[in-house]
C-alpha cells in the first residue's frame, strides 16, 4: 500500500482505504441490492428475473378490461373500472416509493464519488488508476440510474393516464346506472298512474251502469285484468287504449241516458200523464259536467229571448222551491251544489206562467269524487284558467292565468305576477256560471271579495267542478260556507 505524506493532510489514517486491484472485474454495470445478514454480513439479495415491470402490469391490466367490457353488465362494469382505480392509485403509490429509492441511490453514488475523488487526490501510482477506473464506473452507474428515472416518469405519467381514464369510466358507469335506474322508476310509475286511471274508470262505470247488466260488467272486469297484466309487464301504451275506449263507453252511456230521458217524456205524453201540453222542455244529461237548454216544443210557445225566466232548487218533487240567483237565461250548468236536487225553470210570457222540471235528480260526475279527493292530498293544487270577464266586464286578452286553490286561500296568478289573492273569508262566493251558452259548464264565477270578481273558463268540466268542490271543502275546514249569490248551503253541501 502507497504510503499517504503529510502532504495530504492528516485527517485520513494510513489504512483507512484499502488497496484496490487492477484485475477487479465487476459482474453488472448496476448497483445490487444488499441486506444485512446474520454477523453483520452483508448479503446480496437476488431478484426475481419473473418480476413483472409496473407498466407490463398496467399493460395487462388495461388489456384484460378493455377484453371484458363487452360482457360486463353496467354494474359490474362500473366496479371493474372502481378496481382499477384502486389498482392505479396503487401503482402510483409504488412508483413514488421508487422515487424516494432513486433519490437515496443518488445521495450514495453523490457520496461514494466525492469520497473516491477526495482519495484520488491523496494515492499515487497503480492505486491511483484504480481509484478513477472506480470513479468512472460510479459515473457510468449515475448514467445508468437517470436513464432507469427517465423510463420510470414515462412509466408514472402512463400511470396517471390510465387513473385519469378509469376515474373518467367509473363515474361515467355510474351516471348511466343512475340513468337506467331512472328509467326504470319512471315507466313504473306511469304504468302505476295509466292503471290507477282505469281503475278510477272502472268505478265511475259501475255506479252509472249498475243496472246495464252483468255483460257489461264482465267486459270490463277484463279489461281491468288486462290493465294489471300491461302494468306488470311495463307497457303503458296499451293502458291509454283502454284508457280511450272506456272514454268512449262512458260517451255511448251518457247518450243512451239521454235518450231514455226522450223516451220516458215521449211515453207520459202517449199515456197522458201530462194533462196540460207542455209548450217548452229541457234538452240535455241531467248530470253534473252538462248543460240544460229550455226549447220550445209547440208553435204555440213563444220566443224564449221574449220572455222571463227563473231557475229554482227542488230538495224533492212538489217540494219548496229555492230561486237560483242570476240564473235568468235559457241555459243553464248544473253545479256540485245542484247534485242530489231537482231542478225546474218558470217561463212567464205576457202574465202567462209555465214551468219544466228534470226528470229527477242531477247525478253526480262519474268518477269526479275520487279525482277531488286525490287532489285534496297536495298542498297547493293548480288550474290553468282564462278570465272571461272582470267586475262584469268583458276581458278581450285570452291569455292563461293560474288559479291556485290553496288550503287557507285562493290566489289568480298570471305569469309571476298576482292578479288577486285572498284568504276565505265570509265576502268570497264561488259558483258556476248561472247562463252563458252552452261553454256555462266549463266556467266559473268567483267574487274575491266586495268590489272584485272574475268569471273564469277551465278547460274541462271535470276541472271547473272540481275546482269548486276543493275550494269549498278547503273553505269549510275554514268555518267559511263558500257559495253563489243568495245562496243557502247546507253543512253536507
Amino acid at each position: 500500500m502507497t504510503r499517504v505524506t503529510l502532504d495530504f493532510g492528516d485527517t485520513m489514517q494510513r489504512d483507512a482505504v484499502p488497496p484496490v486491484s487492477a484485475d477487479v472485474i465487476f459482474p453488472s454495470s448496476r448497483f445490487p441490492n444488499y441486506k444485512i445478514g446474520p454477523n453483520n454480513q452483508i448479503m446480496e439479495v437476488k431478484q426475481d428475473s419473473k418480476a413483472l415491470t409496473m407498466k407490463e402490469v398496467v399493460a395487462r391490466e388495461t388489456a384484460h378490461l378493455l377484453e371484458q367490457q363487452k360482457r360486463l353488465s353496467v354494474r359490474d362494469l362500473a366496479s371493474k373500472f372502481e378496481k382499477g382505480l384502486a389498482a392505479a392509485a396503487k401503482l402510483s403509490d409504488e412508483a413514488k416509493m421508487k422515487d424516494a429509492a432513486s433519490l437515496e441511490k443518488h445521495v450514495l453514488l453523490k457520496k461514494l464519488r466525492d469520497a473516491l475523488e477526495a482519495l484520488r487526490g491523496r494515492v499515487a501510482g497503480k492505486n491511483k488508476d484504480d481509484v478513477e477506473e472506480a470513479i468512472a464506473m460510479v459515473e457510468a452507474l449515475a448514467v445508468q440510474l437517470n436513464q432507469r428515472e427517465g423510463e420510470l416518469i414515462q412509466e408514472k405519467t402512463e400511470v396517471k393516464k390510465l387513473a385519469t381514464f378509469l376515474k373518467q369510466a367509473s363515474e361515467d358507469a355510474k351516471k348511466l346506472v343512475e340513468e337506467e335506474r331512472a328509467y326504470a322508476r319512471a315507466e313504473i310509475e306511469n304504468a302505476r298512474a295509466a292503471v290507477q286511471r282505469v281503475e278510477e274508470a272502472l268505478q265511475e262505470y259501475e255506479q252509472m251502469s249498475g243496472a246495464s247488466g252483468k255483460q257489461d260488467m264482465d267486459e270490463l272486469m277484463k279489461e281491468v285484468y288486462e290493465a294489471r297484466r300491461i302494468k306488470m309487464l311495463h307497457q303503458p301504451s296499451k293502458v291509454m287504449d283502454m284508457e280511450h275506449e272506456l272514454q268512449a263507453l262512458r260517451v255511448q252511456l251518457a247518450e243512451k241516458c239521454k235518450y231514455s230521458i226522450q223516451l220516458q217524456k215521449e211515453l207520459a205524453r202517449k199515456m197522458g200523464e201530462e194533462t196540460v201540453s207542455q209548450l217548452y222542455e229541457l234538452d240535455g244529461t241531467e248530470a253534473l259536467g252538462s248543460f240544460l237548454h229550455i226549447q220550445p216544443c209547440s208553435l204555440a210557445a213563444s220566443e224564449l229571448s221574449e220572455c222571463t225566466i227563473q231557475w229554482y232548487r227542488l230538495a224533492c218533487e212538489g217540494g219548496k222551491q229555492e230561486p237560483i240567483s242570476g240564473a235568468t237565461k235559457p241555459v243553464y250548468a248544473p253545479e256540485p251544489f245542484d247534485v242530489g236536487r231537482i231542478l225546474q225553470a218558470e217561463i212567464t210570457y205576457g202574465g202567462q206562467t209555465t214551468s219544466v222540471t228534470t226528470a229527477g235528480p242531477i247525478d253526480p260526475a262519474a268518477g269526479l269524487g275520487n279525482y277531488v279527493e286525490a287532489l285534496v292530498r297536495r298542498h297547493d293544487i293548480e288550474f290553468n284558467v282564462v278570465v272571461v270577464q272582470m267586475n262584469g266586464t268583458d276581458h278581450t286578452a285570452e291569455t292563461i292565468h293560474v288559479l291556485h286553490i290553496g288550503r287557507m286561500r285562493m290566489k289568480l296568478c298570471k305569469g309571476k305576477s298576482s292578479v288577486a289573492k285572498e284568504y276565505y273569508s265570509t265576502s268570497m262566493q264561488l259558483c258556476g256560471v248561472r247562463g252563458g251558452g252552452n261553454a256555462a259548464a266549463q266556467a266559473a264565477f268567483w267574487q274575491v271579495k266586495t268590489g272584485l270578481s272574475f268569471v273564469l273558463a277551465f278547460e274541462t268540466e271535470r276541472e271547473r267542478n272540481a275546482a269548486i268542490m276543493l275550494a269549498r271543502r278547503f273553505a269549510y275546514d275554514c268555518n267559511i260556507m263558500l257559495s253563489g249569490p243568495d245562496d243557502r248551503a247546507t253543512p253536507g253541501s
